[in-house]
């Protein structure tokens, strides 16, 4: 069982069943780790707390230059020492890629190697998790790589303490406190990111102040860095581009105004004097305010290889979001596809393109973005949002590997290559004095906060995981994520591990059932996105509302996006474009998406489009309901405390599935009286 306030999340190391650490109490008799730094260190150290608390035995934990050979040691060194200092060479197949690792039994030892010390780390956590599930240890022959190279979390944080879509407290981020004192949670945050293979974290909001480049900031950031790097995680800003002008007092920002181009370059070295291995900069531009290189008459890639440009002699990259609307576009969700792919091959190597899993916003249900599928000669990023901005935020329990895993199995490109495939390609590019080696990546708005349990409630810090676990490897299944992280976190009784398992992979389909069904997108209430209010009128622009997403009239429900419509449809690939214009042939998660459907129109059901919308809001609550009865169903294998800190966000969701199915179905059907 995990403590009760949920801090260790997955890492509690609980002891775990007899019959399985006798076994592997008799296979590990000591522990080597190679002595060479400070990422060693936090190797030496999770290995004899997690050994010491799983087994129930005390292992001391040699840091050692040369290894012994007796049977039954564990041995943690990168390649090179492990060679040089045992001669013990690894398996040709068993070879790991870039900060991969690799862990097999020789010599009646146990190896866990890699090239790098990262590597090494996230050998040592994956031989842990092996542990923790009771999985065999004898005969290893485990080899496993990063899909991607930057495995990154984004922290909406601003300098104040507040989060924006935070529902887990305040920042992590003490900036008030900050240099001289260090809190122990952000040890205890990079630990766990380290623990699933994250290594890279955006320290504030996208929707940036300017000041966090200011040097007071920088050193504080500096502070954080020196925390993270020893997990292997490396730290990036959120910057504004008007920041020469704000910062610098210059009276433009143009990309291409030699004063500007010099006041960055003089930043960045700025940057890097504080901070030697920072990562770079993640950049919102044009979007909901943000300034960007459209008032000076430039696009987004004259913005992105500025940057670039300067930051290319120090390693570091740029991120630069494809999230932009608002400039009298007549379908938001296509503005991203317009701007961008005419632009694709016009950016630099170090540079990449961040693109959100859907064109919309962060929906409970959308189909892929189209840009995944147009962007051939462009470094593309996959964003996607742990922090449940439209899915219940921080009161539904609503597992999203089973949305990640339908975008990283999409075949975009309609030739068997599927979204994961396409982010995943890497390529090394000569650039100044540095070679850009694997510029791909995947990144997620962080759900965590100060609370106590790191994301709001018990359940939550499941999605932490899972974006980690597949940002790693994404084959893997949602099933098998869901389990790694319910025994970890709950422990092994297979009765409470059952009512887990339901709830997890159950939750997704009864969110979108009773939220947003069919293919409806962005009907929550105004500006907090929580709650349903598909009548809503306010908003000073017409795509912040409801009813320009749904289009109910009297002839039906659904956003046009066909050739008669805003032709959406053309920015996908064929046979997408062809797959998805048919309303025959559309998928109905899709339809209202992609269509303006009858009132009348027969579903694959049977039913009537406005008899199916209904049932699936009907069919939500029962869902709902149903995850509910699932955990009552476990109260006597949990403490009272857990059970019903869990119990009374499963109420809350239950109730707001009934608010969801109360206004939209009356709403909706109130047009079909008019026929």
């Amino acid at each position: 069982m995990p403590r009760t306030d949920g801090y260790d999340l997955w890492l509690s190391y609980e002891p775990i069943d007899t019959e399985y650490s006798k076994k592997y109490a008799s296979l590990i008799k000591q522990v080597q780790v190679a002595e060479s730094g400070d990422i060693s260190d936090v190797i030496a150290n999770e290995l004899e707390l997690a050994l010491n608390k799983l087994l129930g035995t005390y292992y001391p934990i040699h840091k050692v230059k040369s290894f012994s050979d007796t049977p039954g040691t564990v041995i943690a060194a990168t390649l090179d020492t492990l060679i040089d200092e045992t001669g013990c060479s690894i398996p040709v197949d068993l070879m790991p890629k870039d900060d991969g690792y690799a862990l097999f039994t020789a010599h009646s030892s146990i190896y866990i190697t890699a090239i790098s010390e990262k590597g090494v780390l996230y050998g040592t956590f994956a031989f842990l998790r092996l542990l923790q599930t009771g999985k065999p240890i004898e005969n290893l022959r485990i080899s496993s790589s990063p899909a991607v190279r930057y495995r990154m979390l984004d922290h909406w944080d601003n300098l104040d303490g507040s989060i924006e879509r935070g529902y887990a407290g305040k920042s992590i981020w003490k900036w008030n406190d900050l240099p001289s004192r260090i809190d122990s949670r952000y040890k205890d945050y990079a630990r766990a990111c380290a623990s699933v293979g994250i290594n890279a974290a955006v320290l504030n909001n996208v929707n940036t102040q300017p000041y966090i480049l200011h040097e007071d900031y920088l050193e504080k950031a500096a502070a954080l860095a020196s925390v993270l790097r020893r997990y292997g995680i490396s730290v990036f800003l959120s910057v504004n581009f008007a920041s020469p002008m704000i910062l610098g007092g210059l009276g433009t920002a143009d990309p291409c105004n030699p004063a500007v181009i010099q006041w960055w370059k003089e930043k960045i070295a700025e940057i890097y004097s504080y901070i030697p291995d920072f990562g770079g900069f993640l950049m919102k531009a044009d979007s909901e305010g943000q300034p960007g290189p459209y008032a000076y008459g430039r696009n987004h890639a004259d913005g992105a290889n500025m940057l670039g440009m300067v930051l290319a002699p120090y390693g570091g990259i740029v991120i630069w979001r494809a999230f932009i609307y608002g400039f009298g576009e007549n379908d938001r969700a296509k503005k991203p596809y317009a701007e961008f792919a005419p632009l694709d091959g016009s950016f630099m190597p170090n540079t990449c393109v961040q693109v959100k899993n859907g064109a919309c916003d962060f929906q409970p249900c959308e189909p892929v973005h189209p840009l995944f599928g147009a962007m051939e000669k462009t470094n593309l990023f996959l964003e996607l949002q742990i922090t449940q901005e439209y899915l219940g935020q921080g009161n539904h329990l609503v597992y999203l590997a089973p949305m990640w895993k339908e975008v990283l199995d999409f075949d975009i490109a309609a030739d068997g290559t599927n979204v994961g495939q396409r982010i995943s390609r890497k390529k090394s590019i000569p650039l100044g004095e540095h070679t850009v080696d694997g510029m791909t990546g995947m990144a997620a708005v962080s759900n965590i906060g100060a609370d106590k349990n790191w994301c709001g409630s018990l359940f939550h810090p499941v999605n932490w995981y899972a974006f980690g676990r597949l940002a790693w490897d994404y084959s893997l299944s949602s099933e098998e994520i869901a389990r790694e992280w319910a025994v970890c976190t709950w422990g092994n009784d297979e009765t409470l591990l059952n009512g887990i398992m339901y709830i997890l992979m159950n939750s997704w389909k009864a969110c979108v059932d009773y939220m947003t069904p069919l293919g409806l997108h962005h009907i929550m209430k105004y500006d907090h996105h929580y709650g349903p209010d598909p009548a809503c009128d306010e908003g000073d622009r017409e795509d912040w509302k409801p009813r320009y997403y749904h289009r109910a009239d009297k002839e039906g429900l659904g956003f046009d996006r066909t050739a008669k419509g805003s032709n959406g449809v053309a920015q996908y690939r064929k046979p997408l474009e062809e797959l998805f214009s048919n309303v025959e042939t559309c998928p109905e998660k899709y339809l209202l998406w992609f269509h303006h459907v009858g009132w009348d129109k027969v579903l694959s059901s049977g039913r009537t489009l406005k008899d199916e919308l209904a049932y699936r809001y009907n069919l939500g609550v029962e869902e709902a309901d149903k995850l509910r009865a699932a955990w009552v169903a476990v109260r006597e294998h949990v403490p009272l405390e857990q059970y019903e800190a869990v119990l009374e966000k499963l109420d809350i969701q239950c109730k707001d599935a009934r608010e969801w199915r109360d206004v939209c179905v009356p709403y909706f059907l109130s047009f079909t009286e008019e026929c």
